[in-house]
C-alpha cells in the first residue's frame, strides 16, 4: 500500500453555537463535514475544503482564506473558539520508501496569525489495524 495524503480538516470546539461559521465557510466552498452541540454543552464543528488536492499546503490555504474574510461576530466567534486545529491525515502504507509534504513559511504565519495549531494523523493500512 502506498502512502498518500488524504484531506486537511479544520476542527473547531467553541463554547457558542458555530452555525454562523458553518454558513460562512459553506458559502466559501469549505462546507461543514458536522456542526454539533456535545453533551457537554459546547459546540464542535469540522470543515473540509469541497475541492480536494494532493498536498495539505492548498486546502489549508483555502480554508484559511475563509478565516482570513471573517468579521464583526463571525470573527469574534473564530476568536472565542478554544479550538482552532488544522489536522492533516494520510493513509499509511509501506510505499514509498520516503515521503514528505511541507508547508511553506507564509502559510504557517497564516496559521499562527489565525491563531490556529496543527495536527497530524496517520491512519495504519486496513490489514495492520485489524487484530491478527
Amino acid at each position: 500500500m502506498k502512502i498518500h495524503y488524504l484531506n486537511t480538516d479544520l476542527d473547531l470546539a467553541a463554547d457558542d453555537d458555530l452555525t454562523l461559521l458553518a454558513a460562512i465557510f459553506e458559502a466559501q466552498g469549505v462546507p461543514a463535514f458536522h456542526v454539533t452541540c456535545g453533551g457537554d454543552g459546547r459546540w464542535y464543528a469540522t470543515f473540509e475544503t469541497k475541492r480536494q488536492f494532493d498536498e495539505p499546503e492548498p486546502n489549508i490555504a483555502a480554508m484559511l482564506d475563509v478565516v482570513e474574510s471573517l468579521s464583526g461576530p463571525a470573527r469574534r466567534l473564530w476568536r472565542a473558539c478554544t479550538r482552532r486545529e488544522f489536522n492533516i491525515g494520510y493513509d499509511c502504507g509501506s510505499e514509498p520508501r520516503c515521503f514528505n509534504h511541507g508547508l511553506s513559511s507564509q502559510t504557517l504565519g497564516r496559521m499562527a496569525k489565525a491563531g490556529a495549531s496543527l495536527r497530524i494523523t496517520l491512519y495504519p493500512p486496513e490489514s495492520a489495524s485489524k487484530p491478527g
